[in-house]
């Protein structure tokens, strides 16, 4: 994996959501709609929608987590393709246990499709591991789902990301 010198980390906009659309219907089978990624934007209660760029302002990809009591839900993460390979999907997942820590966090879940080995050895990586699997869980194949979980109070190393001051939680 290259060596990614810095990257941001940012609050998603309106204005971010063509792009964030491209790279989604690049990255999934059943990409969510428009609608979803504005709903995600009006619940600010709930949802975090992030954004990553390069040192050059480059948007890269994207996660959004759901923050509910002590639990963070990842509900979803891409990269655009002309990117992947470069360590920002590691940045992302780092940066949503930081915040998610922080907002006091102590149950981190996702779900990831069965045959996605690159993103459970990312998330396995970071310590979750897989509880359950949810038969036929997406719609579009029927594929199955592993649901992942980790617990506790994650430790992660953000020294090589620059979080927009509106997320620091120091």
């Amino acid at each position: 994996m290259n060596q990614v010198p810095c990257v941001t980390i940012r609050p998603m906009r309106l204005s971010d959501i063509a792009k964030v659309l491209r790279v989604e219907h690049a990255s999934f089978p059943s990409p969510w709609s428009e609608d979803s990624f504005r709903a995600e934007l009006r619940d600010p209660e709930l949802s975090y929608p992030l954004i990553l760029e390069d040192i050059d302002g480059t948007f890269c990809g994207y996660a959004i987590f759901h923050h509910i009591i002590d639990e963070i839900h990842l509900v979803n993460i891409a990269v655009a393709p002309e990117q992947r390979r470069k360590g920002y999907a590691d940045k992302l997942v780092r940066t949503v246990l930081h915040l998610g820590e922080a907002l006091g966090g102590r149950f981190f879940t996702l779900e990831v499709r069965a045959s996605n080995h690159a993103a459970q050895a990312l998330y396995l990586k970071h310590g979750f591991h897989s509880v359950a699997l949810r038969k036929g869980y997406y719609q579009d194949e029927g594929e199955d789902a592993l649901v992942m979980v980790l617990e506790g109070r994650p430790q992660v190393d953000l020294s090589d990301v620059s979080l927009d001051p509106v997320l620091r939680v120091d």
